[in-house]
């Protein structure tokens, strides 16, 4: 049974990278950062729903690091991006 649950949650997540992948290159915006950002997005989106009411399993419990790791490279994009805005000097 938990391999069952832990492979719809692989399953739904890799579902959610695919579409956005395929909605990124058909609208013709795709880039490597915003994928990351959306995929990220979905992730956050699948944990929460598919979350369970009771004592969450094992590997459920290690899910935080990769959410650590995402919101990290999140934090890494957007300052990024600010920079980019920022004119030249201010830094």
């Amino acid at each position: 049974m938990v391999s069952t649950r832990r492979e719809r949650f692989v399953h739904a997540h890799l579902a959610w990278m695919l579409a956005a992948f395929l909605l990124l290159t058909v609208l013709g915006a795709f880039s490597l950062e915003l994928l990351f950002v959306v995929s990220l997005i979905g992730f956050l989106v699948v944990v929460e729903l598919t979350a369970p009411f009771g004592v969450s399993p094992r590997w459920r419990r290690r899910l935080k690091w990769l959410i650590l790791i995402g919101l990290i490279g999140f934090a890494y994009i957007v300052v990024q991006r600010i920079l980019e805005i920022l004119p030249p000097g201010v830094f």
